[in-house]
């Protein structure tokens, strides 16, 4: 094992093959590109506080604070602890598995191929090109996917989740009163079925498929508004509790979206869609 503390701007280069990725960081910023090099490169331009361990084990790079587990990074309330920060930018191989924990850090994942996990406790995450498939669990801090063409798994409970040209079939997600947009075309990616299901407690749900869209529709809120743009589907209640339920197309794929006293839309995409038409539309 190779071990590096790094307590100043600093540069290192990794010879030795790279499999998997973890980084673990609190404030600043965390960049990740996936590359087709068989090496991996780490600059940290800016640091304050207590310094990176870095340790390359095998083929596995990670760069951490020593107080800072993977296993109870969520629930680590240490204040006096976040007083630190970090500016880290790393480029691995694009197969890597990738694992970025941060509290109240900015976290940007881009073209990674490997599976990609994120964790965090504040701070936003973007995620760019990643076709790997992606699980994210955060407290307080928001996602957002684009072009991303992966099965994606996201768990929050005030988090909003956006994603936009989304290629794959499945998105999973949880939130207690967090925000959901969700824009997918699962046939230009995979051509797997398409399989979301999404559930929130307070949060708002969006959703914009193909047309013509492939699947089985359910989507209800017990006090929210409801809104759907496909003519095949129906909307039933009318005071209350109110759903929207139906097939569209040979209904293969399945779509099930949940709130409490939310709002839900279904939104069809036009033939020639420009995505960026998606939040003019909410």
């Amino acid at each position: 094992m190779s071990e590096w503390s790094v307590s100043e701007p600093q540069k290192l280069t990794f010879d030795e093959p790279v499999t998997a990725l973890n980084v673990r960081i609190v404030n600043g910023t965390v960049n990740v590109v996936g590359t087709e090099e068989g090496s991996a490169r780490l600059e940290v331009s800016e640091i304050d506080g207590p310094p990176l361990i870095v340790t390359q084990e095998g083929g596995t790079l990670t760069v951490a604070y020593e107080d800072l587990a993977w296993n109870g990074l969520l629930k680590w309330l240490d204040r006096k602890g976040w007083n630190r920060s970090a500016v880290v930018s790393l480029a691995v191989p694009a197969d890597a598995k990738v694992a970025v924990g941060v509290v109240g850090a900015g976290a940007v994942v881009t073209g990674v191929r490997g599976r990609t996990e994120v964790r965090g406790v504040t701070g936003d995450t973007t995620l760019v090109g990643v076709s790997g498939t992606v699980g994210a669990d955060t407290v307080s801090g928001n996602l957002e996917a684009q072009a991303v063409s992966g099965d994606l798994h996201f768990k929050s409970v005030n988090g909003n989740l956006t994603v936009f040209e989304g290629t794959g079939s499945s998105v999973r997600a949880e939130s207690v009163s967090g925000d959901m947009v969700i824009d997918v075309d699962p046939g230009a990616g995979s051509g797997r079925p398409t399989d979301i299901g999404l559930t929130t407690v307070s949060g708002e749900i969006a959703i914009r498929l193909p047309h013509p869209a492939d699947a089985k529709v359910e989507a209800n809120t017990a006090s929210g508004s409801v809104s759907n743009a496909f003519e095949d589907l129906r909307v039933s209640g009318q005071w209350g509790a109110k759903r929207i339920t139906g097939t569209l197309g040979a209904g293969s794929g399945k779509l099930r979206a949940s709130t409490v006293s939310g709002s839900i839309a279904l939104l069809r995409r036009p033939a020639a869609d420009a995505s960026d038409t998606l939040r003019k539309e909410l």
